[in-house]
């Protein structure tokens, strides 16, 4: 077995986790990392990152941000064309406000609240500053809790 085969194996059950937290509905978990490491193999062997683990993480996190936008843009463009009413959930959870969040802030609370990653730790993966991942992570709690209050009213 190859050292990028064993590094591989060995990160999968995470990278699944976080593909599954920071993915659209729509967007299949192992798609994202499949395409996430195709895309990373296409110019590094992962044993030759520092560290592959975070490389791999903002690959997928980047993917899943450019698939919401995509299929934002098709529901756009889908709901001017459909006569119908999209009508809300009649029993809408809160997961139903998680998943609109961006996934960036989706991925933020994931890693802290979840995994319990410290911001240092998210902001070495994300490949972001700590404090703009302290300060995103706040701003995405808030609008979470917003959220969730204005639907028990």
């Amino acid at each position: 077995v190859s050292a990028d085969a064993a590094i591989f194996a060995e990160l999968y059950p995470q990278l699944r986790r976080f593909a599954a937290v920071v993915a659209p509905r729509e967007v299949d978990p192992d798609d994202l990392v499949q395409d996430g490491l195709e895309r990373t193999l296409r110019k590094h062997s992962l044993s030759s990152l520092t560290n592959a683990k975070a490389y791999l993480f903002r690959v997928i996190l980047n993917l899943a941000s450019n698939e919401r936008r995509g299929l934002m843009r098709a529901r756009r463009a889908f709901s001017r064309l459909s006569s119908e009413d999209t009508a809300e959930p009649a029993y809408p959870s809160d997961l139903t406000e998680l998943l609109r969040l961006p996934s960036p802030q989706r991925a933020m609370l994931y890693l802290r609240e979840v995994q319990g990653f410290t911001y240092r730790e998210i902001a070495s993966l994300l490949g972001m500053s700590e404090e703009a991942v302290a300060k995103a992570s706040r701003r995405a709690r808030a609008r979470l809790s917003d959220e969730l209050r204005e639907d028990s009213i």
